[in-house]
């Protein structure tokens, strides 16, 4: 082993070790250092200061253009026995350092440790295997088909990596009421927050944090016990509780066949007709439901099925009377092959 290979191994492990500013420090005496003795070598054509950084970049990296080279026998020693050794390890440090550094920041984000910086996102807080990433595609298909494309995020205390790394937000916590684990996941900005945990008593105690953090955001909590919905809508009225409707699926489709998959249907985004909302935007006059009805279904071939009042998702009002009136700030439910994104609210009186 030659003494330089020696030489370059212990600069190599010293580097290795040294800190970000002692590594620019040392960059910068090897251009200074460079500079010099190119001087001194009466290399004046390469220290112009645009010429001499390229120079200096594309030597010590390497790439070897040859458009420029030193002319003097002491500059081209001065390039063969320094600055093309001394850069090439530098470049090779530097290069190792920011590779380094873009990995861990990759496996920090892949394991849920960095601090995020959404907002109006959709917050998911809780992991169910299976059920969980299956909720992550149907929202992914419903982001493609929405006019805003929220930013989802995945929030878990279960001991896993990003499901789904290219396509949503990963945060791990140790809890899901810690103000500084949940504000890495940026729960005071997220415009929806669904809760769904293997245990209802961790969804009943997410839930009125959630609610203590972020009352602006909606919010859906997921029970196995549905004797826990009113408990939890007493002191967060605003909460939406979906419990499991299985056995009334069951019940209904023994009486009413087929009744569920009809209900699947709805709920199907990969295809058949499903279910969407809209709420009617501010300024709009009121208007007779007969008349959204008929518009709907002539314009978009859609068909209402319900409202709910001043966004009152608690108290729905399903195949409501014609004669009804709708105005700004009501929340519509209809059926469609697709959700309609710009709907002209302003036409429906004059239908």
């Amino acid at each position: 082993m030659t003494t330089w290979i020696k030489v370059k191994r212990i600069m190599s492990k010293y580097l290795s070790e040294m800190r970000w500013y002692i590594i620019v420090m040392f960059t910068l005496f090897y251009v200074a250092s460079s500079y010099l003795l190119l001087f001194i070598a009466g290399e004046t054509a390469l220290l112009n200061p645009v010429d001499f950084t390229y120079y200096l970049v594309v030597t010590g990296s390497t790439v070897g253009y040859g458009d420029m080279s030193p002319t003097s026998e002491m500059g081209k020693s001065v390039v063969a026995l320094y600055i093309i050794p001394m850069g090439l390890s530098i470049f090779a440090l530097l290069l190792g350092r920011i590779a380094n550094w873009v990995a861990k920041q990759w496996q920090k984000g892949a394991k849920g440790l960095n601090q995020l910086n959404v907002t109006n996102h959709v917050l998911i807080i809780g992991w169910n295997g299976k059920r969980t990433m299956q909720l992550l595609k149907l929202l992914l298909i419903e982001k493609a088909n929405s006019s805003h494309n929220p930013d989802i995020v995945l929030c878990v205390r279960a001991d896993i990596e990003n499901p789904m790394p290219s396509r949503i937000d990963f945060v791990k916590v140790s809890s899901f009421n810690n103000d500084e684990d949940m504000d890495r996941a940026c729960i005071e900005t997220a415009a929806t927050i669904v809760i769904d945990n293997p245990q209802d008593d961790m969804t009943m105690t997410t839930a009125l944090y959630c609610s203590k953090r972020n009352q602006k955001a909606h919010k859906v909590a997921y029970f196995d016990d549905e004797s826990l919905v009113p408990l939890l809508q007493k002191h967060c009225p605003e909460i939406e509780c979906t419990p499991s409707v299985a056995v009334e699926m069951l019940a209904k489709s023994a009486f009413d066949p087929g009744s569920s998959l009809l209900h699947h249907d709805l709920l199907d985004v990969y295809e058949g007709q499903a279910q969407f909302s809209a709420t009617i935007p501010e300024n709009t006059e009121q208007v007779v439901i007969e008349k959204m009805f008929l518009a709907l279904k002539k314009r978009y071939n859609a068909t209402f099925i319900g409202f709910a009042k001043h966004h009152d998702i608690h108290n729905i009002s399903v195949n409501p009377d014609l004669s009804e009136t709708l105005v700004a700030g009501d929340k519509i439910f209809y059926i469609a092959d697709s959700r309609i994104n710009d709907i002209d609210w302003a036409s429906f009186n004059h239908s």
